[in-house]
C-alpha cells in the first residue's frame, strides 16, 4: 500500500510537469527571436531566448545559459534543460532562461588571435577577420547580457556553452574573463588555434590563479585515427592529431591544478565524434554542476504523520539557494498538490505544514491562502478559514475563495 500511495503521488506531480508547455494556436513554442544593437561589433546581432513557461505567472527569477552557436545548438538544449528541471519531486537542476547566440562572422568572433596561415578544410578568406574574439567577449559582457538583465527575470548565476571554435571561445573568456560566468561548458575545443597560444595562457592561469566558486566541465569526443591509442597520440606529431593532442594537454592542465579551487570534471567520450559529442556533454556537466539539486524522497516521506518533508524541503532549499549564490524556494504548484494530497488522506499535520510552507514562501500569492483555508475547513476551523479566505481575496478576487468565504458565513448565522 506504502509503495502505491509513493509511486501514485510520483506519477501525478510528473504529469503536472510534463503537462506545462506554451501552445500558440497551433505552434509548440519553446522560445522567441530577440536582438541587440552592437556598437563594439557595429552590427545588430539576432539572439534566440527561451524563458521557462512559469514566469508568466510567478516572480521567479532565473539562471541563464549562454549558448554559442545557438542556432545549432538552442532546441536541443532547451529541451534536455526542460527534462532535467520538471516537477518530478526529483529535479536535477533549475529552470533555467536560454540564450542562443547565431553566428554572423563565427570566425572573427569566436578565435582569440588573428592568423593568415592556411588551414585545411577552412576558407582562407574566413581568416581574414579572424582573431576578433576579446570584442566578442565585450559585446557578450557590456551589450548582451546587460539587454537580457533588463528584460528578462534573471538570477544572478550564468553558465556559456561552447563546443570547437565556441569551445575555444569558452576557454578564452574563462582564462582571461572568468569572473563573467559562474559555469563553463567547453566542448571538444580547439586549442590547437595559432600554436597553441590560448592553451599555453590558460595553463599558466590553472597553476598560478584561484578559481573558487568557478565550475568547468571539459567534454573530448574520440577524433583518434585508425589504429592510434591516447598513448600513441600524445607521442605524435601529425597535424592530423593536434586537434585532440592539444584537449588532452588541456585537460592534463587542470588534473594537475587541483589547488586553484576550479569545481573541475573532464570526460573522454570514446563513443562520440567531434559532432555528436555536444549533446551527452552538456547533459553530463548539468548533473554535475547541480549535483546537489535534487531532493532525495523516500516512500516514508510520503506517508509520515510528523510534517518532516515540510523541514526536508525548506532545508534543502536553504542549502541549494546558498550554492547557487540566491534565494531559491520550494515550488509553490508542487508543495500545494502534496498538501491536498496529505489532506485527502487526512495526515492532518503534514498537509498543515506543506500548506504553511507555501505561505511563508509566497505571501503574496492568494492560492496559498485559500489552499490553507481549505485545510481548515478539513479540521473543522472555521473562523481561521474564514481569515485565510479574507486574505486570500485581499490579494486577489477570485470566484473559488469568494464562494467558499461565502457559505462559511452564511453557516455563521
Amino acid at each position: 500500500m506504502k509503495n502505491t500511495i509513493f509511486f501514485l503521488v510520483f506519477c501525478l506531480l510528473t504529469n503536472h510537469a510534463f503537462s506545462q508547455g506554451k501552445v500558440d494556436k497551433d505552434n509548440i513554442v519553446i522560445g522567441k527571436t530577440d536582438s541587440v544593437q552592437s556598437k563594439i561589433l557595429g552590427e545588430q546581432r539576432k539572439i534566440w531566448v527561451h524563458v521557462p513557461d512559469e514566469a508568466a505567472n510567478s516572480k521567479e527569477r532565473y539562471p541563464v545559459v549562454y549558448v554559442l552557436d545557438g542556432d545549432g545548438h538552442f532546441s536541443s538544449l532547451v529541451g534536455m534543460i526542460q527534462q532535467l528541471s520538471t516537477i518530478n519531486g526529483n529535479m536535477m537542476c533549475p529552470k533555467m532562461i536560454v540564450v542562443g547566440i547565431p553566428n554572423t562572422d563565427r570566425t572573427r568572433d569566436l578565435t582569440p588571435t588573428h592568423i593568415d596561415a592556411y588551414l585545411p578544410l577552412m576558407d582562407s578568406t574566413a581568416l581574414k577577420s579572424s582573431g576578433g574574439g576579446e570584442n566578442f567577449i565585450a559585446f557578450l559582457e557590456k551589450e548582451l547580457m546587460p539587454h537580457i538583465e533588463a528584460n528578462y527575470p534573471t538570477a544572478p548565476y550564468k553558465m556559456l556553452i561552447g563546443h570547437s571554435f565556441g569551445g575555444l571561445a569558452v576557454m578564452q573568456t574563462f582564462t582571461h574573463h572568468t569572473h563573467l560566468f559562474n559555469a563553463y561548458i567547453c566542448i571538444d575545443p580547439s586549442m590547437w588555434w595559432d600554436n597553441q597560444t590560448l592553451l599555453k595562457q590558460t595553463e599558466k592561469a590553472l597553476a598560478e590563479r584561484k578559481f573558487e566558486e568557478k565550475s568547468l566541465y571539459l567534454g573530448i569526443a574520440n577524433t583518434l585515427e585508425e589504429g592510434i591509442d591516447f598513448k600513441k597520440v600524445q607521442k605524435d606529431t601529425a597535424k592530423a592529431t593536434e586537434h585532440i593532442r592539444s584537449i588532452l594537454t588541456l585537460q592534463a592542465a587542470f588534473e594537475k591544478n587541483k589547488q586553484n579551487g576550479l569545481k573541475y570534471r573532464g570526460k573522454y567520450y570514446a563513443n562520440d565524434t567531434h559532432g555528436s559529442v555536444p549533446l551527452i556533454t552538456v547533459y553530463d556537466a548539468l548533473r554535475f554542476f547541480f549535483d546537489f539539486y535534487p531532493l532525495k524522497l523516500t516512500m516514508k516521506d510520503f506517508t509520515d504523520s510528523t510534517g518532516v518533508i515540510a523541514d526536508k524541503y525548506q532545508n534543502h532549499f536553504a542549502k541549494v539557494s546558498q550554492k547557487m549564490g540566491y534565494q531559491i524556494k520550494p515550488d509553490e504548484i508542487e508543495i500545494n498538490f502534496m498538501g491536498y494530497d496529505f489532506l485527502g488522506r487526512k495526515i492532518y499535520k503534514t498537509a498543515e505544514r506543506l500548506f504553511k510552507l507555501n505561505v511563508d514562501n509566497y505571501p503574496e500569492s492568494y492560492n496559498v491562502y485559500d489552499s490553507y483555508g481549505d485545510y481548515y475547513v478539513a479540521v473543522k476551523d472555521s473562523e481561521n478559514a474564514i481569515l485565510q479566505y479574507k486574505k486570500a481575496l485581499s490579494i486577489q478576487e477570485n470566484e473559488g475563495s469568494r464562494r467558499k468565504l461565502t457559505e462559511l458565513e452564511n453557516d455563521k448565522e
